[in-house]
């Protein structure tokens, strides 16, 4: 495991005694991706109406029994092996006791004592300009599973609270990382790839919007080299940014306690995102107070070698692999290929552009690979911010946007008409060539046309042809560009550039 760190951060708080280094650990809440809860057959869609995916076990009616499910516990192993840590093949399921209005039974079926999935890492870049000489790697303690609870509404009624049970019992991972983040960034970025790690294996969507993957974060201060200090757990937080504001509002709130002669409490807190503060919420309970211990109505889970092997065999290439493939096989910059593989679908998207690409043009991808990533890169994703859409909602296809490339590179069209064809493509949604046949757009390499309009251009321009023979070379690409112009950008610009050299030489 023990793989060098590259990177120190360098981050510090710069406080009236001194500077003051923050020390980060992460507790991910990751809902898993499955059709059904953890131990109950009711559904787990997003937005149903309040209580209608609530079966007898999640309602905790006397005599019902859990019965845990395949799928939950298949994607917890896989999320592990994606992180290359250790899955235990014996795991046990405890009872977590407090009682809370929207948790039915009274305790919360978790792992504390023996979790599925043991150490692990996960490798972060801290640049992304520079993704090979930027990278950290930071340990993950355990990842166990666990049911979530359900969800109290404050907000419907003047004088009570509703509780919606939806989410009782869907199955978590909760994701432990070692407190080895020492910057907002860093804590930014090891959320950001945990999530895309977890979107490629398909374990979780990853969505922080509706909830289903969600942050505790844990910080500290001490003065750099130190004992760690205490920490407080500021809860539920649901976005990469709000947890590097939380990390910086936190640290910075403590060493302001600290300078003062004061103490840091361990307790929880919760992160008000419109004041961009911290505020207290309860002060922290060790594991004692739930009192801890095995669910007597689950067996322990015993995974045996072909549900491993099986689990292995699905795993997909993952993103820093991908990376490296984009960089070393298709010959792609570190930028370009850490950006295509920052998130599994635009991954999934160009693979297709690129596979496309290299089927319409008889070439190989590696041959093709660049110019797609270049256009996804810049002209896609342009258009797509300029119309507040996502590659999910792209009005241009994969399939169509080769067809485009296809039309370039075999010069049909040049470079600049094909920007107006993309325009067209994205109003109408018609197909490149259509668009090019329509419009009469093809680029020509009519040699006649072209030498005609290079002597027209000569003949107007008779003094900068003086010039240019003189020695003022550079008016060369001025000629090209009035041919350019006096063909409406149609005629091939390397047989104008050759047609133009010659007539200045004649």
């Amino acid at each position: 495991m023990g793989k060098k760190r590259m990177t120190e951060s360098t981050y510090r708080i710069q406080g009236a005694t001194g500077e003051w280094e923050v020390v980060i650990g992460l507790e991910v809440h990751a809902q898993v991706t499955s059709n059904a809860k953890l131990f109950s057959g009711a559904a787990t869609a997003f937005g149903a109406e309040p209580n209608t995916q609530v079966s007898l076990v999640d309602a905790a009616m006397p005599g019902m029994l859990p019965v845990p499910n395949r799928e939950c516990i298949r994607q917890a192993v896989r999320t592990g092996m994606a992180i290359d840590a250790q899955i235990n093949k014996w795991s046990r399921f405890d009872r977590k006791n407090y009682f809370y209005a929207d948790l039915p039974q009274g305790y919360q079926i978790s792992q504390l004592y023996h979790p599925i999935v043991g150490e692990g890492q996960i490798e972060i870049v801290l640049d992304e300009k520079n993704p090979d000489s930027s990278t950290k790697v930071i340990g993950v303690e355990r990842i166990h599973v666990e049911q979530d609870a359900g969800k109290l509404m404050h907000d419907q009624h003047p004088t009570s609270s509703y509780v919606d049970l939806n989410r009782s019992g869907v199955a978590l991972m909760e994701i432990v990382s070692k407190p080895d983040m020492r910057s907002p960034a860093e804590a930014g970025a090891y959320l950001s790839k945990l999530r895309t790690i977890l979107r490629y294996v398909g374990s979780c969507d990853g969505n922080m919007d509706q909830g289903s993957m969600r942050a505790d974060v844990n910080v500290s201060v001490r003065k750099p080299g130190e004992e760690f200090g205490t920490r407080t757990e500021t809860k539920n937080v649901n976005s990469v940014r709000f947890v590097m504001a939380v990390v910086e509002h936190e640290a910075n709130r403590q060493v302001d306690v600290l300078e003062a002669g004061g103490k840091i409490v361990q307790e929880t807190r919760l992160y008000d995102p419109d004041r961009n503060e911290t505020r207290s919420m309860r002060s922290k309970e060790d594991a004692h107070d739930y009192r801890y211990f095995p669910d007597p109505d689950l067996l322990p889970l015993v995974l045996d070698d072909a549900f491993l092997d099986e689990c292995r065999a699905s795993l997909p290439e993952l993103p820093d692999v991908k990376r490296k493939r984009y960089e070393q096989a298709l010959g792609l910059s570190a930028y370009n290929a850490a950006t295509l593989t920052a998130d599994a679908d635009t991954a999934r998207w160009f693979e297709t552009l690129v596979a496309e690409a290299a089927r319409i043009q008889g070439k190989s991808e590696s041959d093709v690979a660049k110019a797609s990533a270049n256009w996804l890169l810049s002209e896609l994703y342009g258009a797509l911010n300029r119309l507040g859409k996502t590659l999910e909602t792209s009005p241009v296809g994969p399939t169509d946007g080769a067809e485009l490339l296809a039309l370039v590179a075999d010069g049909t069209i040049s470079g600049t008409i094909a920007k107006q064809v993309f325009e067209i493509m994205l109003e109408t949604g018609d197909k490149p060539g259509k668009i090019v046949e329509e419009k009469g757009l093809k680029q020509t390499s009519d040699t006649g046309a072209i030498e005609a309009a290079v002597a027209t251009v000569l003949a107007n321009n008779a003094d900068k042809v003086e010039q240019y023979r003189g020695g003022k070379e550079a008016l060369f690409g001025f000629f090209v560009g009035q041919t350019m112009k006096a063909m409406q950008g149609k005629a091939n610009p390397q047989v104008v550039n050759e047609l133009v050299k010659k007539a200045l030489a004649g």
